[in-house]
Parts: structure tokens; C-alpha cells; sequence
């Protein structure tokens, strides 16, 4: 289960624009879940989308992300706007310029979780208010593995309930920036301890520990990984030619936690966990040759095992 935001972006990169492009972490994230878990002989999605979305979100958009495999149960549809972000890129495309974010029926969006949807094997609180992350992660205790990921507004505004949902969840899916912003810290791997220990959160250590785990998120520099079982350390997928970044931490975060989520007791697991961020890293290359989710929409799997045959080769696996 996937709760985060499904939007509008429209993007402007040195390669490609586009307007209107189907978009939000939920998006991301549900797309590239979905392709490492294939529907059921019986035809159940196993991916499953808590959202809002506005009156002019198309029926069109809807019937794709259904057909790409995802249970749109839990998405409501709010009188207002759908959730849109504006976006410049330029130079390595290393950073975003953020051109203007309208919140709309995301902002008052309070989530309310199936019933038959509390026990997930994996909930991922993607991007969205931390608030809405806590009540969520406070309706489903039974989760088999819960992740969380956020991004510097949260920090920056919200760093108590961010610091609540922290530690209510099994793992952390952030990138480098963020997790020197949560720290206090410059340079990522001293943000490490401090953030599992919770000593950098609100309260600090008297409050409780941070997340079981951090995952790290380091753009073109790869990954790394603090885990129960130990570190992993990857680098990134070589591509000559980005065409658009955004989402690329989402569909990471949904490859990871759909390889996990077949693993009992995985985060203890060092050789499930490499395998999950090799194939995180693989799928989010492919998410940054096409704007938005246009190149992981219709992969072929000859062309995806081909690349991680490749990256295998690259990393010694």
C-alpha cells in the first residue's frame, strides 16, 4: 500500500517539456511497484493507492494506472484541484528549480485506510504532510514492513510530527540533502547515527529511537544503505543521457519495497537487501530516460533483465 500524492507536473529539462503529465510520489512510486509485482492468475492488484485527487483528474489517467496493475480503492476524489507541481531542471539536472506547487485537495486530505487494507506486507508513506503520515501508520500496526519518505518543506515546517512518523516506521528512503537537513549534519554519513538513535529528532533519544534503517539516496554518487544486517553501498546505473529526474526517488522506493516485501524478515537479510536496491537502481535509471513514468509504462522485461545483467557485471554481483 502506497500512500502519497497523485498530481500534474509539468517539467522543463535541457532534453524534454511536458505539461499535464501524470505525476506524485503515489504515481511514481505505484507504477514501478507494480511492474516487479504482476497482477494474480486471478487478476487482484497487489499494489494498492491512498490519494486524493480533484475534479479534473481524467478518467483517462485513472483507467492507465488500473491497467498498469494498481487498486485505486483508496484514492478519493475531493471537490477542488488535483495536487500540481512546476518544475525546472538545468546543468547536470542534479537540482530542481521549483516553479510554483499548488497543494489543493492534497492540503486538507486526512486519510482514511480500508479496512481490509491494515495489514499490508509493505506501507510506504511516500511523500506527503507528515501528519497524514502518522495517522496512517497509526491505522495500520500490523504492517508487515513500513517505510517512510519526506522532502525539505516537511523538514523545514514540520519537523515534529516528521520526527513522529520517523519513528513509527521500520525504514527511511531519503536523499542526501534531506538527511544532512534532519541531522544537523554536512556530510551524510555522520547524519546516519544520530537519525537511528532519534538524538537528532524532536525530543531527541528520551523520545524513542529513529527508524530501524536509512536508506540514502544519492543521485548520480548512488546509494547507501544503513541497515539491521548490515551496509550496503551502490553506485548508480550509468546513463549518458538524462532526460528527467523527477520521481526517479519514488520508483526507486517502489522497486526496493515491492523485492522486499516477499521476504519475511528481510531487513535482516543482507543478500535480499542488496538484490532489492540492485533492482531499485536498475528500475530508477529507466525512470529518468522518459519524462515522468513514460519509460517504465510498457517495459519491456527483455530489456530490463538485460540491464541488470549489465549492472550485475558492473558491481561484481
Amino acid at each position: 500500500m502506497i500512500v502519497g500524492s497523485i498530481g500534474y507536473d509539468d517539467i522543463e529539462t535541457p532534453i524534454a517539456t511536458g505539461s499535464d503529465i501524470l505525476g506524485g510520489s503515489a504515481v511514481h512510486a505505484g507504477v514501478s511497484s507494480s511492474f516487479h509485482l504482476p497482477e494474480t492468475p486471478e487478476g487482484i492488484r497487489r499494489v494498492g493507492l491512498v490519494a486524493p485527487i480533484g475534479n479534473d483528474f481524467s478518467d483517462s489517467h485513472q483507467s492507465k494506472l488500473e491497467g498498469l496493475g494498481m487498486d485505486l480503492s483508496g484514492v478519493e476524489k475531493l471537490p477542488g484541484k488535483t495536487f500540481r507541481w512546476s518544475g525546472r531542471y538545468s546543468g547536470t539536472m542534479e537540482k530542481v528549480e521549483t516553479i510554483s506547487t499548488e497543494v489543493n485537495v492534497l492540503g486538507d486530505f486526512s486519510p482514511l485506510i480500508p479496512e481490509s487494507w491494515r495489514s499490508p506486507n509493505v506501507l510506504f508513506c511516500a511523500n506527503t504532510h507528515p501528519a497524514s503520515q502518522v495517522l496512517v501508520l497509526d491505522q495500520c500496526p500490523s504492517s508487515e514492513i513500513t517505510a517512510i519518505d519526506t522532502f525539505m518543506l516537511w523538514i523545514e515546517t514540520e519537523f515534529e510530527s516528521l520526527s513522529t512518523a520517523l519513528r513509527k516506521a521500520d525504514l527511511a528512503i531519503l536523499n542526501e540533502e534531506e538527511v544532512c537537513a534532519i541531522s544537523g549534519e554536512d556530510f551524510f554519513m555522520k547524519a546516519i547515527g544520530p537519525i537511528l538513535s532519534g538524538a537528532c529528532l524532536h525530543g531527541g533519544e528520551t523520545a524513542g529511537r529513529g527508524p530501524s534503517g536509512l536508506v540514502i539516496k544519492r543521485g548520480s554518487a548512488g546509494v547507501f544503505a544503513h541497515l539491521p544486517c548490515g551496509i550496503i553501498s551502490l553506485p548508480a546505473y550509468p546513463i549518458s543521457e538524462v532526460v528527467d529526474p523527477t520521481g526517479c526517488g519514488d520508483s526507486f522506493a517502489g522497486a526496493l519495497l515491492a523485492n522486499m516485501s516477499q521476504r519475511k524478515g528481510v531487513l535482516n537479510d543482507i543478500e535480499s537487501m542488496r538484490g532489492a536496491m540492485v533492482h531499485a537502481t536498475v528500475t530508477s535509471s529507466f525512470t529518468i530516460q522518459g519524462l515522468g513514468t513514460s519509460k517504465l509504462q510498457g517495459l519491456e522485461r527483455g530489456l530490463y533483465h538485460a540491464r541488470m545483467d549489465s549492472f550485475r557485471r558492473i558491481v561484481g554481483l
